[in-house]
């Protein structure tokens, strides 16, 4: 019997799965078996992005499927800031994805020569014609936050990274006054949880993995959460973590880890992907 996932309600009353899989990195067959896997398990959130390259692939797998039961999300890349550009990036994923529209769209980076109004309301156009259902941002900082708020109410998540080694204390703080879900993504930051010994200590307590530590940890923390997995076995193990809880001990332990690992930095990975609009 396919699991049950519980959702998060975003601004606007849309409800999203907490759980998600992440396709950062999963090209070809390897995603569209992943994606399928997912599927057959009861996923239903599937996190993309035009930059990923693999929105055709995802559109294959999940050809066939309600697309009622899925919740997609993609991104729009950073050159596509102005209006026009980004409901033509839009229409292009929702073809390569063989949707007729996205459940949630986001801003994957910001782009400090375009007006972040100028696109915010591209985004409103969008949802207004149903070729979106809530929109939002990526990687955002907290003044980054502020100015987008100046032209739009309807922010409904802004994802970044965010994990026990990066824990986004101030951010968290912030979107949570502002009643803006986050979602992580990295959540087990690329396996380094393994060698952490609070992680490590508390997993063994459980009998769960590091992994599902780290996961539960942000699920508690009130985040959404969008591991990527490829193997029927990690997909399997990211859906058990939603009948156990840590205690209040174990999330301050977690809380007080002086480790910091931050995997995307974005002065050197926006200047190294993105190079054409930053100076």
């Amino acid at each position: 019997m396919p699991a049950k996932i519980p959702s998060v309600r975003l601004p606007g009353n849309v409800q999203i799965p907490a759980l998600g899989l992440g396709t950062w990195l999963l090209n070809g067959e390897k995603c569209a078996s992943a994606v399928k896997a997912s599927l057959e398990l009861g996923y239903t959130h599937i996190d993309t992005a035009e930059m990923y390259n693999n929105q055709v692939e995802i559109g294959n797998a999940i050809e066939g499927f309600d697309r009622k039961r899925l919740f997609l999300v993609s991104k729009a890349w950073s050159n596509h800031m102005h209006f026009n550009d980004l409901i033509n990036a839009c229409e292009k994923t929702l073809g390569e994805l063989g949707t007729d529209y996205l459940d949630l769209y986001l801003i994957h980076w910001p782009n400090p020569k375009v007006p972040i109004a100028e696109t915010l309301k591209a985004m409103q156009q969008l949802k207004n014609e149903g070729k979106i259902r809530a929109f939002g941002l990526s990687n955002f900082t907290i003044p980054e936050i502020e100015q987008a708020l100046q032209t739009s109410k309807e922010i409904a998540t802004n994802q970044v990274e965010m994990h026990p080694l990066f824990r986004q204390g101030k951010l968290l703080e912030y979107c949570n006054s502002k009643n803006i879900p986050i979602t992580a993504y990295s959540p087990i930051a690329r396996g380094k949880v393994f060698q952490n010994k609070t992680i490590l200590k508390i997993a063994e307590r459980h009998g769960k993995s590091p992994a599902q530590i780290s996961l539960k940890w942000l699920l508690q923390k009130g985040t959404i959460v969008i591991p990527k997995a490829s193997s029927k076995e990690h997909l399997e193990q990211n859906l058990g973590i939603f009948s156990w809880k840590l205690t209040a001990e174990e999330i301050q332990e977690i809380d007080s880890i002086r480790e910091e690992v931050r995997l995307v930095n974005p002065g050197k990975y926006v200047r190294r992907i993105a190079g054409f609009f930053l100076t």
